[in-house]
């Protein structure tokens, strides 16, 4: 496999580093990370600050910024902690699934039809998308770290359209899974989508929309993709491929039930994949996490840090600048709602969006 499949990294935005200078500078966030719980430890493998440090062209205080605000993010969604259970309702349709094929490099596969939307309640949507997220990163193949989107445009209109899920789509996709989406296939969308992909591209860095590619099956050129990518004989009829049995909402649960039995594991230093041993820290004790302080942010650059509360954690936020242990207060339902309706991430500046 390609170090540019693998990683992404040969794209003509990022500046070219040495093997010991990405290393060098993996070590620096690390450091200035310092010690945390064991999940976020989990999470900060060098191969997950090595993806924040390229979403943010290798400048460390911008990379340190970004992994500092999914750190925060993650103690307050939980999103490894989400389960079938949690989500069925918004998967009947076949709205998001993971397929049961890889593409030609074993990325997972995730299968999106937009026109099977069966909630209004953004909170909900986004939730799915997270839980959808989780799980095509748990089943990744040890040498590989992103995925593909297969978005299928049959019986789409225009009441499909919503520029608020696509806001808070782009942000949950670039801020907290950075350098996660490989390639985004737009499968036979109709022409008037066109504009409205005009602009949904200004909610996207150019890496970003850089990857989505627009297929059309009366199209042989860009038909073409699709046999480069996949085995046909696996793919979807849907996708122009030979496998005609699609989704059945019955056997998808249990699959996804399957996987939820493996994510605890999947979260422990002992048998995650990306794991990466932590480098000795001077104190034996959790320091306090400044999760702000950014010297390269001037005040009205930063975010504000609002944690929605009301989570049984054993780490949460004090006050909006520091991360320690302790336990949370509550929160009401339309409280966390309001907070996806009203993204916070629109508090920072364009040049500090990240790549997906």
């Amino acid at each position: 496999m390609s170090e540019g499949v693998k990683r992404s990294s040969s794209n003509g935005f990022e500046k070219p580093l040495t093997t010991e200078h990405q290393q060098e500078k993996v070590n620096e966030v690390r450091r200035l990370v310092g010690a945390l719980p064991e999940k976020l430890s989990v999470y900060c493998s060098d191969a997950s600050i090595e993806r924040h440090l390229r979403a943010r062209n290798w400048n460390v205080k911008k990379a340190l910024k970004m992994l500092k605000e999914t750190l925060k993010w993650r103690v307050a969604f939980k999103p490894e902690e989400i389960r079938w259970e949690d989500i069925a309702h918004e998967a009947h349709t076949g709205k998001i699934y993971r397929s049961s094929y890889v593409d030609k490099h074993g990325r997972t596969v995730l299968v999106m039809r937009p026109s099977c939307q069966n909630s209004k309640s953004i909170k909900g949507q986004i939730k799915y998308l997270v839980y959808c997220m989780e799980n095509a990163i748990l089943n990744l193949p040890p040498d590989q770290e992103q995925m593909v989107w297969l978005i299928d445009f049959s019986g789409f209109n225009l009441s499909h359209i919503s520029l608020k899920v696509t806001r808070e789509t782009a942000h949950v996709l670039q801020d907290h899974y950075p350098e996660r989406l490989g390639l985004a296939i737009l499968y036979n969308p109709p022409k008037f989508f066109e504009p409205f992909w005009m602009v949904a591209k200004a909610f996207l860095e150019p890496k970003t929309h850089n990857k989505v590619k627009f297929v059309y099956s009366d199209e042989i050129n860009t038909r073409k993709v699709m046999e480069d990518l996949f085995d046909m004989d696996h793919l979807e009829a849907a996708f122009g491929g030979k496998d005609s049995v699609g989704f059945e909402i019955n056997k998808y649960a249990e699959r996804m039930k399957e996987d939820d039995n493996r994510m605890p594991s999947f979260w422990t230093r002992a048998s995650s994949p990306s794991a990466a041993p932590q480098p000795d820290l001077a104190s034996p004790t959790l320091d306090p996490l400044n999760l702000n302080s950014n010297s390269d942010a001037s005040d009205d650059d930063k975010t504000e840090g609002s944690l929605p509360q009301g989570i049984d954690s054993d780490t949460v936020f004090t006050d909006e600048n520091t991360l320690v242990i302790d336990g949370g207060k509550k929160e009401s339902e339309s409280e966390s709602e309001s907070e996806l309706e009203d993204p916070h991430h629109s508090d920072v500046k364009p040049d500090d969006k990240a790549d997906a």
